[in-house]
């Protein structure tokens, strides 16, 4: 498990698949506002109601200068399907290994209904253009988020 992440932190490194068979980096933002998202699976009540949300104001982050990225532990194939199903114009990338997810302190254990397992808390990472975190939303509630965090790139 490593360290919790702070705003100030330089962003870990990432270099996963995405949903249009390339590979996504961490580079290919520099210089660019990135908001990352990490959610815990593709097609779930909550997680496809975030992605519709930052999906609908796509257009917003875009004229505020920053992108959007969503991070999950579904293949590849997963996230491609999800988003035809729900028309997103939005990056996925597959993190299959948890090596992201663990690097960005986000797998972690969770609990329901007594039992423990391991997955992903549902956490946004608003990355500055110098590849710095500026801002990080832990344990997020979906209604209102993508609003909150455009609110955050304009203010960057």
């Amino acid at each position: 498990m490593g360290k919790k992440l702070a705003a100030g932190d330089k962003a870990p490194d990432f270099a996963l698949p995405d949903d249009a068979g390339g590979k996504t980096s961490l580079a290919s933002f520099a210089g660019r506002k990135l908001v990352l998202y990490f959610y815990p699976k593709d097609d779930t009540s909550g997680c496809t109601k975030e992605a519709i949300d930052f999906n609908g104001l796509n257009g917003e982050f875009e004229k505020a200068g920053a992108a959007i990225l969503g991070a999950s532990p579904d293949s590849v194939a997963s996230h491609a399907k999800f988003k035809t199903k729900h028309t997103l114009d939005l990056t996925l990338v597959s993190d299959e290994s948890k090596a992201m997810l663990e690097s960005y302190g986000v797998w972690v254990e969770k609990s329901m209904y007594g039992r423990k397992y391991m997955g992903v808390e549902r956490t946004t990472f608003l990355i500055g253009p110098d590849g710095k975190i500026a801002t990080i939303w832990s344990k997020v509630k979906v209604p209102g988020h993508a609003e909150a965090v455009l609110a955050a790139v304009k203010a960057l």
